[in-house]
């Protein structure tokens, strides 16, 4: 269940701080509506590496459309060289 609080709460913001942990971000509320999140730094972490990927990989997507595709045979290669490198 999500722990949802109003923005005053972070008057007293070590016991808003203690309620965030990996996984189980704090949500604040203004005015009763959804405003900030507060999540420990390994989920941040995790969530902008996951970002960074995705990334990565619509690149290498939109390369392949654009380029043709490689054949399983020439990644093989590619990697062999790279690791002898």
């Amino acid at each position: 269940m999500p722990n949802i609080k109003p923005i005053s709460d972070l008057r007293n913001y070590s016991d808003v701080l203690r309620d965030v942990a990996v996984g189980a971000p704090v949500f604040l509320t203004k005015n009763g509506r959804g405003r900030y999140a507060i999540v420990d730094i390994q989920d941040y972490e995790n969530t902008q590496a996951t970002l960074k990927l995705l990334g990565e990989l619509a690149k290498g997507k939109k390369s392949g459309e654009e380029k043709g595709w490689l054949s399983l045979d020439d990644v093989k290669t590619h990697f062999r060289e790279k690791q002898h490198e």
